[in-house]
């Protein structure tokens, strides 16, 4: 039996060490090669003149239910596509909505006639040209290095 313990033992604290090593490895090149996370920012043309909403104001003028800004000014909502990753990580973290609730209540509104849907962009990039252009434009974005000229929304509960 001792000797058993005595040629056992340190082979499997070798092998332990090895996965140890090996995972710590694997963990530090997924790291590497991983894109950064960045947060959501809501962004505003500068004539929106707000620096702060509240989840349920950004919900009403998401759900096109609040289409003036406090200063009397339109509200000109652009969005990604639906199937966008950063769309629904928005409706998630910020609307607190999934991303088919928000297109049933575009769609009711279109439909019905009551209302219209926001405009729909292809990039990230197009809709910070969009908001950076038009007179009371909101938007999100994921990555603010871009983003210049615009007013940053600060999201509050």
């Amino acid at each position: 039996m001792g000797c058993f313990v005595r040629y056992v033992l340190p082979y499997v604290n070798y092998k332990d060490e090895i996965i140890k090593v090996t995972l710590l490895n694997i963990a530090i090149i997924i790291l590497l090669f991983s894109s950064p996370v960045y947060a959501i920012n809501i962004i505003s043309n500068a004539t929106a003149d707000t620096s702060s909403l509240s989840v349920s104001q950004l919900r009403r003028i998401y759900s096109m239910r609040q289409v003036y800004w406090k200063n009397g000014t339109p509200i000109v909502v652009y969005v990604l596509a639906s199937k966008s990753p950063l769309h629904q990580q928005f409706c998630k973290e910020q609307l607190r909505l999934f991303p088919y609730q928000l297109d049933r209540i575009w769609n009711k509104l279109t439909f019905s006639g009551y209302g219209v849907a926001p405009i729909e962009v292809t990039s990230e990039s197009e809709l910070i040209k969009a908001v950076q252009s038009t007179k009371g434009a909101i938007g999100y974005v994921e990555n603010l290095s871009e983003a210049k000229d615009v007013n940053v929304i600060e999201v509050t509960d």
